[in-house]
């Protein structure tokens, strides 16, 4: 497959997982534990969305003490987080559209980008700075699965991978992963902020293996 932006041992980390967990973190002290967690459970790639001033912190607290942990960082939406964000040694960038000067930014610096995409006008401008990668966002609210069928359908040829994100929960996201354009889906139901900051690592932990589970079910009947 040609990963673009994404080096292949990246890509083939996310799609044995199946799932990125995204989540909102505002307390850094958190981070490994939630890390930690997560990597018990099967989930070895997260999203750490720039929604709070803990995420550089958690970052880069996870990179060092939890190197196993494929840690992104994601609603980046200006130039000088994404800076910032390549700096504090992040795996990864996400961003919730497609903003030209950020994918160019990050395809200038060689940096693992997956912009995100809902209609095949954002698909095509990311294809010209090289992505492959894309997040289908918000997924569930733009005709969710469907839709990203016959918006993907022109491009099918240039084996292009999505991860939908927006809307998808314990209860529907199997079925995304069945469609052999899907390398991974967004899970940010796993963890939610406030059981973050509670510190709820079982009830986290418990999502998290459910998730696994379903993950390898639905490969396994795609």
């Amino acid at each position: 497959m040609n990963e673009g932006l994404f080096p292949e041992a990246l890509v083939s980390k996310i799609q044995k997982t199946g799932i990125v967990a995204v989540l909102v973190v505002d307390n850094a002290a958190d981070a490994v534990p939630l890390a930690e967690t997560l990597l018990k459970a099967g989930i070895n790639i997260m999203e750490l969305t720039l929604r709070t001033p803990a995420a550089i912190e958690s970052l880069k607290a996870i990179v060092k003490n939890a190197p196993e942990m494929a840690a992104g960082i994601g609603t980046i939406l200006f130039p000088g987080q994404l800076e910032e964000v390549m700096g504090a040694g992040a795996a990864f960038g996400v961003a919730p559209g497609m903003n030209p000067n950020i994918v160019k930014m990050a395809a200038d610096a060689k940096f693992p980008f997956a912009p995100g995409i809902a209609t095949p006008s954002d698909i095509e401008a990311a294809l010209g700075f090289g992505c492959r990668i894309l997040k289908f966002f918000p997924a569930e609210s733009m005709g969710g699965l469907k839709h990203l069928e016959n918006m993907s359908a022109p491009y099918a040829h240039l084996n292009l991978k999505y991860i939908p994100l927006g809307g998808l929960n314990q209860n529907n996201f199997a079925a995304y992963l069945k469609n052999p354009s899907v390398i991974a889906v967004g899970g940010s139901w796993l963890a939610k902020r406030d059981e973050i900051s509670c510190r709820k690592w079982n009830v986290i932990a418990d999502k998290a293996k459910r998730a696994v589970a379903a993950v390898k079910k639905a490969r396994d009947e795609a």
